[in-house]
């Protein structure tokens, strides 16, 4: 494996992660919760979902990049009203439950990995980023199947790996807050996420 090429590739995953959004938001409010393994899952299906466009860009599906960018409208549609939705939940929310059943926790990772690795794919413009920058990257390396498998492996981590820092970093504050302020957090999210959606929605006209 070339570590150079996993390294510069992870570099871009942790840089197209980073950028505060809807995303870093819900990681973060879902981190305060409902604590850092369901936080870190919504950061891990974003990363899959970096992955999976880093594997168009880096493979070079032309035929998928150009049947993702014809749906770019009702993709951002779709992930418009789908931070509606979940704004909306937010602002209904109640106070945390420390004591949910395993079950239920389990199934909030599951539902806080799959909401996000859907509100990324709805994105056209990652997929676009990915094509551009792995583009200019693989014109300067000799790109193989292998070397193409290295650079999505590379943003899958380099991504994994912001979303990782966030979720420790958020949980290491988590028992400094109150109950009472953790519904008030998942209000203000609540609202920017509705926020974030409708900007989303204007866009389209």
């Amino acid at each position: 494996m070339d570590f150079l090429l996993l390294m510069k590739a992870a570099v871009i995953g942790l840089s197209i992660a980073a950028p505060v959004g809807p995303i870093g938001l819900l990681c973060m409010q879902r981190t305060l919760t409902s604590g850092a393994k369901v936080g870190f899952a919504s950061g891990l299906g974003a990363a899959s979902a970096d992955a999976v466009y880093g594997a168009i860009g880096a493979f070079g599906l032309a035929a998928v990049t150009q049947a993702f960018t014809s749906l770019s409208t009702p993709l951002a549609l779709f992930g418009g009203l789908f931070l509606i939705w979940l704004g909306q939940g937010l602002l209904r929310a109640k106070a945390p439950d420390s004591s949910a059943s395993t079950s239920k926790k389990t199934a909030g990772i599951f539902r806080a990995f799959f909401s996000t690795l859907a509100l990324t794919l709805a994105s056209p413009m990652t997929i676009l980023s990915f094509v551009a920058v792995f583009s200019a990257l693989g014109g300067s390396i000799s790109l193989t199947s292998s070397s193409a498998g290295t650079m999505v492996t590379g943003v899958f981590l380099g991504s994994a790996t912001w979303w990782l820092m966030l979720a420790i970093g958020v949980a290491m504050v988590r028992h400094k807050i109150s109950p009472e302020w953790m519904l008030k957090v998942s209000q203000i999210a609540g609202v920017l996420l509705i926020i974030f959606g409708g900007w989303q929605l204007l866009q389209l006209l």
